[in-house]
């Protein structure tokens, strides 16, 4: 398969240079990937500045953009062929239950999606994280799975990897979403100057992390895959809307 590689961690990265190597041998790729560490960049595109690409010694392309520009630019520009699959990864930390909302990692796939290709997110649940291979061994496995079953069109895979040795994985899990508390309190500081200035603290404590989750999966020694729909109508709640509408 023809593969492009991102991620939000930026083009020097280990977890990157994991996954290139685990699947090298049965792919073609292209990597794609910041020329800098963009972690909670989400979706975020760069619309007021223009996009430059490098190619590295190591053949990577870094792009002085979000992880989103680098898909978008990658598919609509740069590849002279539209790439079978996006692979984004491996993420220095855990994407779990709402981080998917902000992870970088998790928007470089969906700008796979919206750009009409099937795409996986990827995160090592470890940090700094030492066990990039396991995590690079079960992407090779789920992309050879993909090319013989391949997803719904308006669905990614978030996957996440214990931070183990492959031999002491449980398995693979199907699971959901969990969710987390609110964030801790932002931390109030000042600068060389006397300026006031605030950092984002530590992320909520798992709120909903029971058996069915991403969270549990981790947390008792499963690989987790969540299917992650790119539509995000709350259908269920269409009726009642139209209901609620017509009170007004």
């Amino acid at each position: 398969m023809k593969l492009l590689l991102s991620n939000d961690d930026g083009v020097h990265a280990e977890g990157l240079a994991s996954l290139y190597q685990g699947l090298s041998e049965d792919h073609d790729i292209c990597v794609i990937a910041p020329d800098r560490n963009c972690s909670g960049a989400s979706n975020a595109l760069s619309l007021h500045q223009p996009l430059r690409i490098q190619q590295m010694k190591n053949g990577f392309y870094a792009v002085n953009g979000t992880p989103s520009d680098c898909v978008h630019l990658g598919i609509n520009a740069f590849m002279q062929d539209d790439p079978e699959l996006v692979v984004s990864g491996i993420n220095h930390g855990a994407n779990l239950g709402d981080d998917v909302i902000y992870s970088g990692t998790v928007a470089a796939a969906t700008e796979g999606r919206f750009m009409g290709l099937p795409a996986v997110a990827v995160s090592l649940c470890g940090h700094p994280g030492k066990h990039f291979d396991t995590a690079a061994r079960i992407v090779r496995d789920i992309v050879s799975h993909l090319s013989q079953h391949p997803l719904p069109a308006d669905q990614i895979l978030n996957i996440n990897v214990p931070d183990v040795p492959y031999e002491q994985l449980k398995g693979i899990q199907v699971t959901r979403q969990g969710r987390r508390h609110r964030a801790e309190a932002m931390v109030r500081s000042e600068d060389p100057f006397g300026r006031e200035i605030f950092w984002y603290g530590k992320v909520g404590q798992e709120q909903d992390a029971g058996e069915g989750t991403d969270f549990h999966a981790i947390a008792n020694g499963y690989c987790s895959v969540t299917p992650l729909s790119v539509d995000m109508t709350a259908y269920q709640s269409l009726d009642a809307m139209q209901q609620w509408i017509e009170k007004l």
